[in-house]
C-alpha cells in the first residue's frame, strides 16, 4: 500500500517511515503542508499520516484540502494538542483517526491496518455509473454486460476509476501502467483510450471516459454520472481538473472563493 506521511519533525518521519516500510508499504515523507499537497496530487496514496503543526500550511488546512481532492482517502491525525476542540474540529473536518503525540508506533501500526484494511475492502469493486469493475476477479462489465479487457486495458482503466471524479496525467498514467519515461515520445496512452472506448461503447468525446484538453483523462466520479454534459470538453470550468493542476495554493484560493 501507498502511505503518505505529512511530518515536519524529520526524525519522527524518518521513524515512522522506517517502521511502516517494515510492514511493506511504500512510504513517501513530506515535511511541510504544501510539499504534502503536491505529494498527495502527484500520486494519490492509500492513506495519510498528517501531523497537526506543519509549517507553510497548517495541519488542518492540509486536511480540508485533501478531502476537497478525494473524500475517500483516509487521513490519521497526529497531534500534540491537548485542546478537545481541536480533536472535534479534525474529526469534523474529515480525519478517520487521531492520535496524540507521544503515542506507540505499534499502536499506530495497527491503527493503519484498521484503516487499510477498510479501505481495501471498500476498493475491491469500482464503479462509476453503470460501469463496474472487480479488482479481485480481474473482470469488468457495463450496464451488466462483460467486457473483455486485455491486462493493459484493465490497468488503464483500473487506474482511471480509482482517480475518478479527478484528471490522470499521461505522465501518471505512462509511469504507472506502461511503467516508462514521460520523456519517451508516444501517443500510447491516447490509442489505448481509443480501445477502451470502442468496448465500452463510449465514443468520443466519451461520457465515461473524458478528455481534460491539454493534460490528461478522467472518469465521472460518484456524484456526476455519465450521460451529463461532458462539462470539461465543452470548455465549461470543473473544479476537479482544476485542482488537480493547481498545487497548493490553488487549492487554497479555490477553498477561500
Amino acid at each position: 500500500m501507498r502511505l503518505l506521511i505529512a511530518e515536519d519533525d524529520r526524525a519522527l518521519g524518518t521513524f515512522l517511515r522506517r517502521g511502516l516500510e517494515a510492514d511493506g508499504h511504500r512510504v513517501r515523507v513530506a515535511v511541510d503542508g504544501a510539499a504534502a499537497l503536491d505529494a498527495f496530487r502527484e500520486d494519490v496514496p492509500d492513506l495519510t499520516i498528517l501531523d497537526l503543526n506543519m509549517p507553510i500550511m497548517d495541519g488542518e488546512q492540509v486536511l480540508l484540502a485533501l478531502r476537497a481532492l478525494d473524500p475517500e482517502v483516509p487521513v490519521l491525525v497526529l497531534t500534540a494538542r491537548q485542546e478537545v476542540d481541536t480533536r472535534v474540529r479534525c474529526l469534523d473536518g474529515g480525519a478517520d483517526d487521531l492520535m496524540i503525540k507521544p503515542f506507540s508506533l505499534y499502536e499506530l501500526r495497527a491503527r493503519c491496518r484498521a484503516l487499510l484494511r477498510r479501505r481495501r475492502e471498500a476498493r475491491l469493486v469500482l464503479r462509476t455509473g453503470d460501469l463496474e469493475l472487480n479488482r479481485l476477479d480481474h473482470t469488468a462489465q457495463r450496464a451488466g454486460c462483460p467486457v473483455e479487457l486485455t491486462n493493459k486495458e484493465f490497468a488503464l482503466l483500473e487506474m482511471l476509476m480509482l482517480h475518478r471524479g479527478h484528471c490522470v496525467s499521461r505522465v501518471e498514467l505512462l509511469d504507472t501502467v506502461w511503467h516508462m519515461e514521460p520523456a519517451q515520445t508516444t501517443n500510447i496512452v491516447d490509442v489505448y483510450v481509443n480501445y477502451l472506448r470502442r468496448k465500452l461503447k463510449d465514443p468520443p468525446p466519451g461520457s465515461l471516459i473524458r478528455t481534460v484538453r491539454g493534460h490528461g483523462y478522467m472518469v465521472p466520479g460518484v456524484n456526476d454520472a455519465p450521460g451529463r454534459p461532458n462539462l470539461v470538453d465543452s470548455g465549461v470550468v470543473r473544479i476537479e481538473p482544476v485542482l488537480a493542476e493547481a498545487g497548493a495554493a490553488g487549492i487554497l484560493r479555490a477553498m477561500e472563493v
